[in-house]
């Protein structure tokens, strides 16, 4: 047994941090207790459930079942970025496509470069690292967009009035949308091993790799989760902003937007 890695006693010790959060919470009548109880009992039957379905994977399924468990992957992470953008038109498939475009790039090329070995116990952890940087991406990229067009539209669409095209028309907020949706990965990769040791590379170690093994690994990481951002950001915004405009580049009505109730021509 791994001396660094805790038994199921402690895992079960490890629950005195739980209750401190909801004596917490009860306390501050924050009428969170109930919620962070819940929150925390799913998490472990969760992982519960997911380690066992890991272990098949591992044992029987190879890259093929790897691949599977990325493509459920992406489209639960598609649900996930789209939810709370569902006004925009298009949002859930525009989502979903960012995710997989971000994904199937950057894991395609780690294996085609051999950086990884294909075996599912390295494809589904990596892959899912992957995944979720490019979930988040996405993510704040379609919330910024929707909160860009909804401000914004007078000024797009006097641009469009003016006779600009739909894509010249948005393209000063495009830029601003996919800067902001890549904050999170740039202070990341800027800031790695100064602030704190990210996960992978804290994982190996307390797994007994060495330090240097761990840092080769971490940026290789690191690497992949700027990638997969920065490519499922632009493909977001980019898909969305032909979901927001139609044929005769006028910008779409949709809930929530100001000037949604006006009249479909926007060119006057």
């Amino acid at each position: 047994m791994n001396p660094a890695v805790p038994t199921w006693a402690g895992v079960a010790a490890s629950a005195a941090l739980v209750a401190l959060t909801v004596t917490v919470a009860w306390r501050g009548r924050l009428r969170l207790a109930r919620d962070i109880a819940l929150a925390a009992v799913r998490a472990a039957l969760q992982l519960a459930a997911v380690g066992a379905l890991l272990l098949l994977v591992f044992r029987h399924a190879g890259l093929a079942g790897a691949t599977g468990w990325l493509a459920v992957m992406v489209l639960i992470a598609g649900q996930v970025a789209a939810r709370r953008t569902r006004a925009l038109p298009r949002a859930l498939p525009t989502a979903t496509v960012a995710i997989t475009l971000g994904t199937a790039a950057t894991m395609g090329t780690l294996l085609a470069l051999a950086v990884i070995a294909t075996q599912a116990r390295v494809v589904i952890p990596v892959g899912g690292m992957v995944v979720s940087g490019a979930m988040q991406a996405t993510a704040l990229a379609l919330t910024r967009l929707h909160d860009e067009v909804r401000t914004a539209r007078p000024a797009i669409e006097a641009r469009l009035s003016l006779g600009l095209a739909a894509t010249d028309a948005f393209a000063p907020h495009q830029r601003t949308i996919v800067r902001t949706a890549l904050i999170p990965a740039l202070d990341s990769t800027k800031t790695v091993g100064v602030i704190s040791l990210p996960g992978a590379m804290t994982g190996l170690i307390l797994a007994g790799v060495g330090p240097f093994t761990a840092i080769r690994y971490q940026i290789v990481v690191m690497y992949m989760l700027l990638a997969a951002a920065a490519l499922a950001a632009l493909t977001a915004v980019r898909l969305a902003e032909r979901a927001l405009f139609d044929d005769a580049h006028r910008l779409r009505p949709f809930e929530g937007a100001e000037g949604a109730r006006a009249t479909p021509d926007s060119r006057g």
